[in-house]
């Protein structure tokens, strides 16, 4: 028996390289969700032709026309809820979330991150780990909750810093394995393997995640 698809609504706000992945993956058969809409803040985000290229409902709400980021943030509830999906995949979606809108998709929203979380927090994530000599760098998937990038992290991917990197030779490492680990993060959410628990923790397969799952990586 075939397993049923997840609907998900995927949030952007610019070129949607993840959502790309997202789709690819789903066209493979690797991913079993639907994605049932594509929603930007900016009309002019190229993720939006990336959905509507793939056949993919697409919807722009532009914060600009909104008084408070609280108006803006219950107008958004109202339109993804219209999708009524199982899961909301952030996919460089480039706004602060007020605490009533994590709250009412908790342990049901998720995002990717630029940096190996708790590491680099925020913005200007690869220039950042450059000026600090970092070693390591990389992309963490993560439950969103009211904290800014610290919800609980389900799966990272590494990359080393070599030196004499600029930030954006480091952000293309970085994204490379984004497109890797977001899917596979999606998969465990969708078929029933991963979920957030009652304490706060993320757990896998029934288990609390002690720490981040690590994806080996073999990319330079």
């Amino acid at each position: 028996m075939p397993q049923s698809k997840l609907p998900i609504v995927v949030l952007i706000s610019g070129s949607g390289s993840n959502l790309q992945a997202i789709i690819d993956a789903a066209a493979r058969g690797d991913l079993p969700v639907e994605i049932r809409a594509v929603i930007s803040n900016r009309a002019d985000a190229r993720g939006l032709q990336r959905a509507a290229d793939a056949g993919i409902a697409t919807e722009v709400l532009n914060h600009k026309a909104f008084a408070s980021r609280e108006d803006y943030d219950r107008a958004l509830m109202t339109l993804i809820d219209r999708f009524e999906p199982g899961l909301v995949v952030l996919a460089g979606f480039m706004r602060l979330l007020t605490d009533a809108f994590t709250a009412h998709y908790a342990g049901r929203i998720l995002n990717i991150h630029p940096s190996l979380l708790p590491e680099f927090k925020g913005l200007h994530t690869h220039r950042r780990a450059i000026e600090e000599n970092a070693a390591e760098h990389g992309a963490s998937v993560h439950f969103v909750t009211a904290e800014l990038d610290g919800g609980p992290v389900i799966l990272q991917a590494r990359v080393p810093v070599h030196p004499g990197d600029s930030p954006e030779e480091l952000a293309t490492r970085v994204l490379a394995q984004e497109h890797r680990i977001y899917p596979e993060a999606i998969r465990w959410f969708a078929e029933g393997r991963l979920r957030l628990g009652e304490d706060g923790r993320a757990g896998l397969d029934g288990k609390p995640l002690a720490a981040p799952v690590s994806l080996d990586n073999t990319s330079e």
